[in-house]
Order: C-alpha cells, then sequence, then structure tokens
C-alpha cells in the first residue's frame, strides 16, 4: 500500500535521509523511531507531500506522489508532531472546516459527528480548541487525520507531553483504527512502540539500521541467567560458541550474554548433563528494546 523507494534528502550539504527504503501493507502499525536529528520527521514530510525528495519516490497504491500528489493526498492521513490546530475554533467547527478542505459534501456532518465519537471528544466538542487539555487536543489532531478516512495514517509523536492515562487511551484509539489502514508511527517512547507496533524501523542518521518485526529486535540479542547445584569454572560456559560475555554472579549463578542469533538453552543443558552438572534453573532475558536502541544507534 505505501512504497518509500531510496528515497534521499538533503539540507544544503547534510544528507538527511539517505537512500531510504520499505513497505508497509493494510493492518500493520510499524515503529518509525531514532535519535533526534536522525531524518524520521523529514521523511514523513515526504511522504505525506509536505517537502520534495532530491532523490527516489515514494509511492502509494503503486502511485507516485510526487506526479499525482492532489489525488493521492486523499489516501493519507497526517498528524505532524506540532499538532498546528486553529486553537480559536470550536472543536466542532474545526473538524467541520477540515471535512470542507476534503470536500466531503454531504458526508461531511455524518464524518465529523463520526470522529467525534471515535475519538471521545463528545464531553469537549463545545469548547474553543485552545479551552482544551493537550490528551484532547491530541484527539481533535487525530480526529482530522482520519475524517476523510484515509488508507494510510502518519502519526509524528502522538502521545508526546501526555500523561500515562492518556496515553493509553491515544494507544488504543490508534489500534481501533489501525485494522484496516497502515500505520506509520514516530515515537521516543518505546513501552508505546512495544505495546502497540508489529514491526519496527530504526533510523540514524539518515540511514535504516534495522527494519523487523518488534519482538525480533528485542530477540535478536538476550542474556541467559543460569543457576547449577554445584560450582562450576567460568569457562564452563564461556567456550560455548556463540556466548558474548559471562558474569559470575556468585558460585552456581551466572549471567551469559549470547551473541546475536545464537540461543543457548540446549546446548548449555546437554553439556551440564554430559558434565553431571544439574541445571536448577535457566531463564532467557531479552534486552529492553531502550537498550537495543542505544547500542545500535550510538555504534
Amino acid at each position: 500500500m505505501l512504497e518509500v523507494k531510496e528515497v534521499t534528502k538533503y539540507y544544503g550539504s547534510q544528507c538527511a535521509v539517505n537512500k531510504v527504503s520499505f513497505q508497509l501493507s493494510k493492518g500493520e502499525i510499524v515503529g518509525f523511531i531514532g535519535p533526534n536529528g536522525a531524518g524520521k520527521s523529514t521523511l514523513m514530510k515526504i511522504i505525506t507531500g509536505y517537502l520534495q525528495p532530491d532523490g527516489g519516490a515514494v509511492y502509494i497504491n503503486q502511485h507516485n506522489i510526487a506526479e499525482e500528489e492532489p489525488a493521492i493526498r486523499r489516501h493519507i492521513g497526517y498528524l505532524p508532531e506540532h499538532n498546528p490546530l486553529y486553537l480559536h475554533m470550536y472543536v466542532t467547527e474545526y473538524l467541520q472546516f477540515v471535512a470542507g478542505l476534503y470536500r466531503l459534501g454531504s458526508k461531511s456532518k455524518q464524518r465529523v459527528e463520526e470522529m467525534i465519537q471515535l475519538t471521545g471528544l463528545a464531553p469537549e466538542r463545545k469548547k474553543r480548541i485552545g479551552e482544551l487539555s493537550k490528551g484532547y487536543r491530541q484527539r481533535v489532531g487525530i480526529a482530522q487525520a482520519l475524517i476523510h478516512n484515509p488508507n494510510i495514517l502518519i502519526l509524528d509523536e502522538p502521545t508526546s507531553g501526555l500523561d500515562p492515562n492518556q496515553i493509553v487511551e491515544i494507544r488504543n484509539l490508534i489500534q481501533s483504527v489501525a485494522k484496516e489502514k497502515c500505520v506509520l508511527l514516530s515515537t521516543h517512547i518505546m513501552q508505546e512502540v512495544e505495546a502497540i507496533c508489529h514491526r519496527i524501523i530504526l533510523i540514524s542518521k539518515g540511514n535504516i539500521i534495522a527494519d523487523q518485526p518488534t519482538a525480533l529486535v528485542r530477540a535478536s540479542s538476550h542474556t541467559l541467567v543460569v543457576e547449577t547445584h554445584v560450582p562450576v569454572e567460568e569457562n564452563f560456559f564461556s567456550e560455548l560458541e556463540g556466548v558474548q560475555s559471562v558474569v559470575n554472579q556468585g558460585p552456581t549463578h551466572w549471567l551469559i550474554e549470547c551473541r546475536e542469533g545464537y540461543d543457548l538453552r540446549e546446548t548449555i543443558f546437554t553439556k551440564a548433563v554430559a558434565s553431571n552438572i544439574k541445571i536448577l534453573a535457566m531463564q532467557k532475558k531479552e534486552k529492553p528494546l531502550e537498550e537495543v536502541f542505544r547500542e545500535l544507534t550510538q555504534s
């Protein structure tokens, strides 16, 4: 449904996005993460047609957005990072205004009402946007992004600055509308990515450095917590292929960090049996996504 192909963007001599390629499909929520200045917002603006790339192209349903931009934009809903709203307008008034921009015509009133109910804006519908809390302003932003029923939803930091209750509410809202759309979600909140994203695209210095299902990103490297019934020497574990490091936490307790792609549980158990050593406990601990993020972006 959405294809980004070899997209490049320069600001002067600085390369903000470097030949980036990926695809999104219907029903997929993709977490688009990276450090500040990595190129996330730039790429989102290119996808939505607000910026033109210096190279490459963006395709929506196999149509080049640069060549068919006015028609193609109808397939995209966009919530920018700073959620530019007309604060003097009333909630219903603003959504009617947006419906008019998309020329929804006779469907405008119905779609505005549907968005107010979907996004939970009913209690605040008669207020000016400037009188709303940040959580409700984000709801208004999501409502305007959805009002024309787009196939693709681009959300740039949708939960930034919200309290824990508001984050959960916006998360549930995103999940509810994502079943029939593809969603590209930029955020710095790793718990958010783990909670709702099926896949992670990690960008750093304008380059894609990881594009995998969320579970695989965490599972690519892990630590085993092992307890034996008698003390063993460190080399009992360290000489095994696939061991990154071994940390002794007591005569019979060990932390064994595995190299990427290795799961040593069966290997350790087999060696222990052959050596008449009993494994009293063995637990696999995947790295927190924050730690994986730091490792990949600081290298």
